[in-house]
């Protein structure tokens, strides 16, 4: 999405270019993101899964024709999922922490290599191997605000909701008192962000009440112009932990 805005910046169609497949991999996206870049660009966008631990991209991959979820190589790597704080090991369907055998390794043979993503093994569609879900959050990037388990694939889903919103956001972590708080910072589109000020509070506090409607936390929204968010070189930061910083 970032390569989109600076065609678009340059005067150019990115539904133009002679891409037709985007493998996309990384970080956790969300379906109406895939709808977004798959509607801004023409081109089948479909997911790539892979930890430089094990082999880089190419643990799994989705199949063009369903787009339901990477296929695990298991003719490679043993997939199982477990409960992240028993390590118990869960039935198929269940949800949990993803964990990887590899099968074929000679140099460097990984063993139960505890990714930290969360996922549920499903079973085959296109292919004959298992797939996994779409990764849902981390482990050790969910959020605990005021009781409840928080994480930004949620927050991201919401933002998606309002066409207004852009897909650039940051969350930032703070304390209010003894408790953890959340602010929410996202971009405006550039139709919006022409309205004025008036207009993005209006979203700012649409967008409020839809977290605190499907996700159960109340969160400090700032609606800021176009460009608003720093852009990362990698990863993108979806959270900034303020808490303990003057």
């Amino acid at each position: 999405l970032a390569l989109c805005d600076e065609f678009e910046r340059q005067g150019i169609d990115p539904r133009k270019t002679d891409l037709r497949v985007g493998i996309h991999g990384a970080e956790p996206w969300t379906q109406a993101m895939r709808e977004e870049i798959e509607a801004r660009t023409g081109i089948d966008a479909m997911e790539v899964y892979g930890l430089s631990e094990l082999v880089g991209p190419g643990v799994s991959g989705e199949c063009i024709e369903t787009k339901d979820g990477p296929m695990v190589f298991e003719d490679y790597f043993y997939p199982e999922i477990i409960d992240p704080e028993t390590g118990e090991v869960l039935p198929d369907g269940e949800q949990g922490e993803l964990v990887f055998t590899t099968l074929t390794k000679e140099a460097q043979p990984i063993i139960r290599y505890r990714t930290r993503d969360l996922s549920r093994l499903l079973p085959p569609t296109a292919r004959s191997f298992r797939r996994h879900e779409k990764i849902t959050g981390r482990t050790d990037d969910m959020m605990i605000i005021r009781g409840v388990n928080v994480f930004p694939s949620q927050i991201e889903v919401e933002i998606l909701k309002q066409p207004a919103l852009s897909p650039h956001y940051q969350i930032e972590l703070a304390r209010d008192g003894r408790m953890d708080a959340i602010a929410v910072v996202v971009e405006a589109r550039p139709e919006l962000a022409g309205q004025g000020e008036a207009a993005m509070t209006r979203e700012a506090a649409a967008l409020t009440h839809s977290i605190k409607s499907f996700i159960g936390v109340s969160a400090k929204v700032r609606v800021v112009p176009v460009d608003g968010v720093e852009r990362s070189m990698g990863k993108a930061v979806r959270i900034k932990d303020l808490r303990g910083k003057s």
